[in-house]
Formats: C-alpha cells, sequence, structure tokens
C-alpha cells in the first residue's frame, strides 16, 4: 500500500490505503501513515465515504482488494449482498454453513473494508448488536444513519 488518505467522520477518522490499481483498506483504526500520500483513488473513495455520510451515496464503486483465505473473501463478498438500510443475523448470514458459524464471525472480524464491505449490518440472532471492530457505538451510527437514508425501520431521536 503506497497511498493512504484520512476523513474525518461523524463516527471518527477514517484512513483508507490503497495502491495504483486497488483499495486494500479503509479503517477506524488509528494508524501511522508517514510517507504516504494521496493518490486519485484514495480520494475518490474520500469523497464517496464523504457522500456516505452526507446521506447522497448508498452504493460504493471503487476496486477493493483486501488480503485473506477464499474462505474469508466468500464471507466478505456475501457480506456485500446485505441491503443498505438493513441487518441479518449471524445465524441467518451462516445459513448456507450452519457448521461453520464462528468461522464466519472470525472472517467477519477480520473485514479491513469497514462501512464498504458492510460487516456493521450483521447482528445478534436476538436483534443485538455483537461485534464490531469499530465499537458498538460506531455499528449502532451507520446501522441507524443507513436507516433514516433508507427509510425503513424505526429510527431513534438524535440530540
Amino acid at each position: 500500500m503506497n497511498y493512504a488518505s484520512v476523513i474525518t467522520s461523524p463516527i471518527g477518522q477514517i484512513t483508507i490505503f490503497a495502491d495504483d490499481e486497488f483499495v486494500h483498506a479503509v479503517t477506524l483504526a488509528e494508524t501511522n501513515i508517514a510517507g504516504l500520500t494521496e493518490n486519485p483513488l484514495t480520494l475518490k473513495v474520500a469523497q464517496q465515504l464523504g457522500d456516505y455520510f452526507d446521506g447522497k451515496l448508498q452504493h460504493f464503486h471503487f476496486p477493493i482488494k483486501q488480503k485473506g483465505t477464499e474462505f474469508q473473501q466468500e464471507v466478505w463478498q456475501n457480506l456485500l449482498t446485505i441491503p443498505f438500510g438493513e441487518t441479518i443475523s449471524y445465524a441467518k448470514f451462516s445459513a448456507h454453513h450452519p457448521l461453520a458459524i464462528r468461522a464466519i464471525a472470525a472472517a467477519n472480524g477480520k473485514n479491513n473494508m469497514a462501512i464498504v464491505v458492510p460487516c456493521h449490518r450483521v447482528i445478534g440472532s436476538n436483534g443485538k448488536l455483537v461485534g464490531y471492530a469499530g465499537g458498538l457505538w460506531r455499528k449502532q451510527w451507520l446501522l441507524q444513519h443507513e436507516r433514516e437514508i433508507a427509510k425503513k425501520g424505526q429510527t431513534a431521536l438524535k440530540f
């Protein structure tokens, strides 16, 4: 990864890592980007994330490539099928591999494309928010934001 951009969002700083062809990570974790500069791809992602937070974008359009096993790649591809503004339980999400629910949850947790590959849309079978590397408060914020934009489900009051 030769390039990086950082944006400030309602849920904190987001760092975008890319090379000349692909975005490799979009992370909420504090990261050191010393020596890295922006490029057209990181700037494009920054713009799309800004549009997402402004409620103008529901689907991202840029090439991604994150490192992972074939199984992890399959899980991440399946995450992309969860509709904007909706959630799915881990049990339902793993229905195609019911004995692999823990492995699926672990792969979900290794997703390095925060927001873009929407692991935040997977919740517990009881409807509770579980397992988000960026913190459950961010997961709640993202789900609430998407529901408001998509005009789906019950929304909470913001103060």
